[in-house]
């Protein structure tokens, strides 16, 4: 950067009521706090300005301005900046609701020539603009300025997008993601963006306007970069205006935003129409999955109160592995074994947990120790597994249509299945009268299934199972239901989301049988918590219990390996 000069003017643009005014005020090379405070070395008392707002770091050869962890931000280029940046004179920098840029003295040569030598190659089309633009939007007060005025430029480019194109025509003939259809619309994008180029404000550069601008138009708008985030692994959008993450277990508000109600609709309407699904105020929630297998969760008014709202609970590109698992601490080496050995043994397995506990992923895992020269049946509300063995049958439950006809349940499927041969049946989860189905699926020759229950405990998930049964509408005694429980499952294998985000398989029960009427369980492996660290990380330890499995002797008749001392053994504390 060549030398700048040892003297500068800092110039403020405030905006009121509407009306813009400067404030201009000369620097000497130093270090100058930025913020509503008055003890700030340039206070700024305005809408969206923190108290201690950002930094200015002032040398004859070398300007940066670096955020202070602000609350609406700082931006530079149209990007808020993360990271200490370098800035060139006259370069504008959003805080809050004001502009703010550097310039020559008033009494040094030729000082606007000179200022406007020192701009970036990425704002000269500001040049064209006089300043102050009293065209430029006022901001409202309160939230972020920058976003504000990026939502506002969004609305009028989709209004003229709209009337250019017919979106969702082309996007209903599923040719959305076609190379010719995002060439079409990329190029009717970059032309409106580059008609309104001048009106566009400082905070707000025409590449980024114009990738989001793509992206609603033939993608899912601002959740795109989200799905293409590896850390992600939920996003939750609650309306419009906020976007949440789940990033490690910890969810977080990120600055993304939909223009109104109505964008988020068409995004809904994008995801569930190639799948044959339909979302309106006769039928206003609906479950759905993303080409990639994640799955969607979307409900509208009149039932969701603050805008439609999205639930996407994403799928790793990659598929977790039993390696995966145990160096994440969900599990340990001695417990996947274990787990192996049951599923071998063809043992009926209930993996239970609430939600968001990673039940379906570690019954994703679980099945890869499934036989590759057997037939399986996968059943589900929305397809999720994604089973490596050849030999799979994938099934779908189908809501009713718009007359309220055509519904296929989960227990229809489960009834079918019986039919079609399977060595085994694998239910994405079962939540109702299809628990009936499995136990008597379980207990009639079709051993060695495999499926996922809500509840809080493995003992919950006896009572659970009994209230499901109950909701099938058949008069059962409790004792009768029991016994079929006692007889059909096996192991209970039980997860949980503990306090810092991670999950855990924390308990393994297994079911020996029933004494008068109560169901009797033993459990074999059990996690402990012992604390938290100073960074508030779960600190415990997976152990035996000592109890051994009573099937312990089919495994050597099956000419199985294991090792009876992990039944005794307790393993080191978590790290």
């Amino acid at each position: 950067m060549p030398k700048t000069t040892d003297q500068l003017d800092l110039v403020v643009e405030v905006t009121e009521d509407g009306q813009k005014r400067r404030i201009r005020q000369r620097l000497h090379p130093a270090e100058y706090s930025i913020g509503s405070d008055p003890a700030c070395a340039i206070c700024v008392s305005n809408s969206g300005v923190s108290r201690q707002h950002a930094r200015l770091l002032y040398q004859p050869d070398d300007i940066q301005i670096e955020d202070l962890g602000s609350t609406n931000g700082t931006f530079v280029e149209g990007v808020r900046i993360k990271r200490r940046v370098r800035i060139n004179v006259g370069q504008r920098v959003i805080i809050g609701a004001c502009v703010i840029w550097l310039d020559y003295p008033k009494d040094d040569a030729a000082p606007g020539q000179r200022a406007q030598a020192e701009r970036a190659p990425e704002l000269d089309y500001l040049s064209k603009q006089p300043a102050p633009r009293e065209a430029e939007p006022s901001p409202p007060a309160g939230g972020d300025p920058a976003r504000a005025l990026m939502r506002k430029f969004k609305a009028q480019i989709h209004a003229e997008l709209l009337k250019r194109l017919d979106l969702k025509r082309l996007v209903g003939t599923n040719t959305a993601a076609t190379k010719s259809l995002q060439e079409k619309v990329r190029a009717t994008v970059a032309s409106i963006v580059n008609e309104i180029k001048d009106q566009l404000p400082a905070s707000i550069a025409p590449a980024v306007l114009t990738r989001e601008i793509i992206q609603e138009a033939i993608g899912l708008g601002p959740l795109d970069d989200l799905l293409e985030d590896n850390e992600v692994t939920e996003i939750m959008v609650n309306g419009p205006d906020k976007v949440y993450v789940e990033r490690r277990g910890k969810i977080q508000l990120t600055e993304r935003s939909f223009v109104d109600d109505a964008q988020v609709l068409a995004i809904i309407e994008r995801i569930v129409a190639p799948i044959g699904k339909r979302i309106d105020e006769s039928s206003p929630y609906v479950d759905a999955r993303l080409a990639d297998g994640s799955r969607v969760n979307a409900i509208i008014a009149p039932l969701s109160l603050k805008g439609p709202t999205i639930t996407i609970r994403k799928f790793a590109k990659t598929p977790s592995t039993v390696p995966d698992l145990v160096r994440f601490g969900t599990m340990t080496d001695q417990i996947a074994d274990f787990m192996r050995i049951c599923v071998l043994l063809r043992k009926n397995i209930i993996i239970s947990g609430g939600t968001g506990s990673g039940k379906t992923t570690l019954l994703n895992v679980l099945s890869n120790y499934l036989p590759k020269d057997e037939r399986i049946v996968t059943i589900e509300d929305t397809a999720e597994l994604r089973l490596n063995q050849p030999h799979v049958v994938s099934l779908e439950a189908r809501p009713a249509n718009i007359e309220g006809r055509g519904a296929v349940t989960i227990r229809d499927l489960v009834r079918n299945a019986l039919r079609m041969r399977p060595d085994r049946i694998v239910v994405g989860e079962c939540r109702g009268g299809e628990s009936l189905d499995m136990l008597q699926a379980m207990n009639t020759g079709h051993d060695g299934s495999l499926t996922t229950v809500h509840s809080n405990s493995p003992r919950d998930t006896i009572s659970r199972m009994e209230t499901m049964v109950l909701m099938a509408g058949m008069d059962l005694p409790s004792r009768a239901i029991r016994e079929q429980i006692a007889a059909a499952v096996d192991i209970i294998c039980h997860t949980d989301r503990l306090s810092d985000g991670t999950r855990r398989v924390t308990k393994i029960s297994e079911v020996t049988g029933m004494e008068k009427d109560v169901i009797v369980m033993q459990d074999m492996f059990i996690f402990k918590q012992t604390g938290l660290d100073p960074r508030g990380k779960v600190l415990g330890y997976f152990t035996a219990t000592g109890s051994v499995p009573t099937f312990i002797d089919e495994v050597r008749i099956r000419g199985l390996q294991l090792d009876r001392s992990v039944f005794t053994q307790q393993t080191e504390p978590m790290p």
